[in-house]
């Protein structure tokens, strides 16, 4: 049962976010796994004051608290740490700051002695000790903070099942694959520079960022404690086909993120694309694990039966679009994007994108993930330009600097090329450009380098200021200065003039090609 009305719940759910039944809200996802698996789960959503984390009374096993899918310092200021305006009529709204420790603090205030279990993307990436940008100093887990017993991360569907069995049958949490606890004893696992010596000493901290990884047991010391990490679990294309099967009504709230994205589809999960400013590959992982196509095809079928489904699929895709398929067979530590063992042939991604156009009764079906065009195919882009834009596709360079490019790890071959043969099948498609600036390596004469290539490409649909978010390889560079592969320095514009001096040349820049 799933339910907002007073109710004596196993699970209570408290979210940052508005409550939707849909495959891509990180509460919907796991209220309906729950169920799935046998409990009843009451769902709180945007709590503040006692009444809202009391009016469904306390759950038999357990609170589960997420900010939602965002981290709630990113969600409420700017890249230039300015308070966002909340819009009453717009989808984005603000919560409290640092909302998974408020929320678990609400909590033990109202029902100190429930469990409770944290998870997604603001608990995965604060999971160890970690530069926070609106702080500008080293935060420590958010294990600690929030007093949790126990913190999910990545995509939390096993954890959450497991979990919820040992707290039903009043067994222990050690030991579960995908989870961090705090313990007073190492395992033997593999140690990461301890709290005190990352906020202490920078190339610690630097040392603490290559060693971060999904898939190896870790242990961090805080004054004889361990935040002890037990690797991720296995996730398979079965497990995924039964996720997105569940019987999600797709119910949205009237302010809804994804309003935009009622009727999207996920085809797989992961993304070996490894950009250092990107979050993925600490949450989701940086391998690939797909659907079947059978599975993607019978959900695209019961959307055409859907009362408010007028024939248009908003997405079909994942992190990066055309990943799809090329899952890895050997499940190694390699870099898939370099590795000569996996398989970037895109026929069957491609194979899916034709028989899910032939279904009655779906008359288009956009592709608006991104599109990695450096391993894109000639058909594959033919294909995507042909069927699943609408007139234009936005991917994401990201800068046109290859100093900056490198730094971000984007430095790829592809684009020039992806370019001709995209807007050669259609002389009314286009693309449109994403672009980051202020990333680390960024300097006024690499911003000069950007506006020449926006002259010339002229369609930049926006661009963003560079904001360090916990765990990102970027964001160590910018905190250190330092690269923490080979602790070379790296230029890093802290001053907030430049920063606004570097925002207004581009905005110009775009604005006389606009014209």
């Amino acid at each position: 049962m799933i339910s907002k009305t007073s109710h004596n719940f196993d699970f209570i759910l408290v979210t940052g976010e508005y409550y939707d039944d849909h495959p891509l809200s990180p509460a919907g996802m796991i209220a309906r796994v729950l169920e799935y698996a046998g409990f009843s789960v009451g769902i709180i959503e945007k709590p503040l004051n006692v009444h809202d984390f009391t009016k469904l009374g306390k759950p038999r096993l357990g609170f589960c608290v997420t900010s939602g899918s965002v981290d709630s310092m990113l969600n409420n200021y700017t890249p230039l740490k300015k308070r966002r305006d909340e819009d009453e009529f717009s989808a984005v709204t603000l919560i409290p700051d640092r909302a998974v420790i408020f929320y678990c603090n609400k909590i033990k205030q109202c029902y100190k002695d429930s469990k409770i279990i944290i998870g997604g993307i603001e608990a995965s990436l604060r999971r160890f000790s970690h530069y926070d940008y609106w702080d500008n100093k080293v935060r420590r887990s958010i294990l600690l903070d929030s007093r949790a017993n126990i913190l999910v991360f990545g995509n939390g569907e096993k954890q959450m099942i497991e979990i919820a069995n040992r707290l039903r049958d009043n067994k222990d949490l050690i030991g579960i694959l995908g989870t961090c606890i705090l313990s007073k004893d190492d395992f033997g696992f593999t140690k990461l520079p301890s709290y005190s010596e990352t906020v202490a000493d920078k190339i610690q901290f630097c040392k603490m960022q290559t060693m971060f990884s999904n898939f190896k047991n870790m242990a961090q010391e805080y004054n004889n404690n361990y935040v002890i990490q037990y690797k991720s679990p296995e996730y398979t294309s079965t497990d995924l086909d039964l996720y997105y099967s569940l019987p999600f009504t797709r119910k949205l709230h009237k302010n809804s993120l994804l309003k935009m994205a009622k009727f999207s589809v996920v085809t797989h999960r992961g993304c070996f694309g490894n950009c250092n400013f990107c979050a993925i590959a600490l949450s989701q992982g940086d391998k690939i694990i797909s659907r079947s196509i059978k599975s993607i095809l019978d959900e695209l079928k019961s959307l055409t039966n859907h009362l408010d489904f007028k024939g248009y699929i908003d997405d079909l895709g994942g992190p990066s679009a055309n990943m799809y398929g090329m899952d890895c067979a050997t499940k190694c530590s390699n870099a898939c994007l370099t590795c000569k063992k996996i398989n970037l042939n895109d026929s069957k991604n491609i194979e899916l994108l034709k028989l899910a156009r032939k279904i009655t009764g779906i008359k288009k079906i956009y592709i608006r993930s991104g599109v990695r065009y450096d391993i894109a195919s000639p058909e594959y882009i033919k294909e995507i330009a042909k069927y699943h834009t609408s007139g234009v596709l936005k991917i994401a360079p990201e800068h046109f600097s290859k100093s900056v490019l490198k730094l971000m790890n984007k430095d790829v071959l592809g684009f020039s090329s992806f370019k001709e043969i995209f807007e050669s099948v259609d002389a009314k498609q286009g693309l449109k450009y994403y672009l980051m600036i202020g990333h680390p390596g960024e300097t006024l004469a690499t911003i000069d380098e950007l506006k020449k290539s926006i002259l010339k490409l002229k369609n930049i649909d926006s661009f963003q200021l560079f904001t360090p978010t916990p765990m990102s390889i970027s964001t160590c560079m910018y905190w250190t200065g330092m690269n923490p592969f080979t602790l070379e320095k790296v230029p890093v514009i802290y001053d907030y003039n430049t920063k606004k001096k570097i925002k207004r040349v581009v905005l110009d820049c775009i604005e006389k090609v606009s014209n």
